[in-house]
């Protein structure tokens, strides 16, 4: 057995976490002894009672690893574990850094220049087209952009960030052959050639309520810091927030509307310190010590339009609008604006909302 198996297996052992392990392996030479130590060894080592120890001692009744290496080989996937120096560099500093790494794609030095990018499942349009913009000007900057593949904002961070062309990863809370969302597969495959799809969690493992507070660390754990995009008040990105401060990360917020219930915690994390973020240039220049050069922001490219398209684009503003006022802004005949917005919904720049309300899509 290698040692690189001895971290899978150990990985795949119930009732042990990273903690543990790296407990143990500071007492025994390797991941191969951890497996083969009696459990009166295991059992004197600090934070390992008896019935981990004798868990470990009996892995190979609880652990497949034959079937696992095998998926692994199967799906087209790799393991890095803490031995190797591909590793991560900041994810490998935290306190509880994974054990193993699945990854599906591949993981580059330059993505320890990475921003985790979080937030609601159900942004509003203006948190959307923020995740967006800010997610392709980083990547665009070459920047790399984490984020979780769950639906909303991580969804526009990831989709951005591969517009740009530049680099994303995808960290995962569950197994790679268990992914969630389903919908995002399609997506998770394109980040995989162009970045890498990444979970500690061995392949057949489904997501619940514990894997996704797991995933978070590692996304803040994998990043410079995190921008928060939108938040309510219970939100699952404030954990990714707290973490990140927890691990010495920067912690960076988009501001919302005070009367949103889902810009809470974003605006309360910038009344508790979070840096106020109002353009990508606001984390580039934190960022700006540690590129040889200093990335330059870059705007995202505006649509090719003309005419009567070009001059109802530009009456919609930055904001939810009323038709009524882009008639009065074009001050063009209401029949030509409607036919207009019907040409520019077909282009999906813009989106009718209720009430005969309109918004511009990035």
């Amino acid at each position: 057995m290698t040692d690189a198996e001895a971290y899978i297996a150990l990985n795949m052992v119930p009732r042990i976490g990273p903690v543990r392990v790296r407990r143990m392996l500071d007492v025994l030479s390797s991941p191969v002894e951890v497996l083969r130590a009696p459990v009166s060894r295991l059992e004197s080592i600090n934070g390992i009672g008896p019935e981990v120890a004798k868990s470990v001692r009996d892995w190979e009744a609880q652990v497949d690893l034959t079937g696992e290496l095998a998926l692994v080989r199967e799906f087209g996937a790799s393991v890095l574990t803490l031995a190797d120096p591909g590793y991560p560099r900041l994810l490998k500093e935290i306190h509880d850094p994974p054990t193993v790494l699945y990854v599906h794609g591949e993981i580059l030095a330059r993505d320890q220049y990475a921003i985790g990018v979080i937030g609601t499942r159900k942004p509003s349009h203006y948190a959307l087209d923020c995740a967006k913009k800010l997610s392709y000007q980083l990547a665009y900057s070459g920047v790399t952009v984490v984020s979780g593949l769950a639906r909303g904002v991580d969804t526009a961070a990831h989709q951005a960030a591969l517009a740009a062309k530049g680099r994303t990863i995808a960290v995962l809370g569950s197994g790679l052959m268990q992914l969630y969302p389903p919908e995002n597969k399609t997506l998770a495959e394109k980040i995989a050639t162009s970045g890498a799809v990444i979970t500690e969690f061995s392949m057949r493992i489904k997501a619940d309520r514990q894997t996704f507070p797991m995933r978070n660390r590692i996304i803040s754990g994998s990043s410079f810091g995190v921008l928060v995009v939108e938040a309510g008040a219970r939100s699952g990105a404030l954990i990714s927030a707290n973490q990140a401060g927890e691990q010495g990360r920067s912690i960076y917020a988009l501001p919302g509307r005070i009367d949103n219930p889902g810009a809470i915690g974003s605006n309360r994390l910038i009344q508790q310190g979070a840096k106020l973020v109002t353009s990508a240039a606001d984390i580039l220049d934190d960022m700006g010590l540690l590129f040889a050069e200093k990335p330059q922001l870059v705007a995202a490219p505006k649509p090719d339009l003309a005419g009567n398209e070009e001059i109802v684009h530009t009456a919609i503003g930055d904001d939810e609008v009323h038709i009524d006022t882009v008639i009065e802004r074009c001050r063009l005949p209401s029949h030509t604006v409607s036919s207009t917005l019907l040409a520019l919904e077909m282009k999906k720049l813009v989106r009718q909302l209720p009430g005969s309300r309109f918004i511009r899509i990035s």
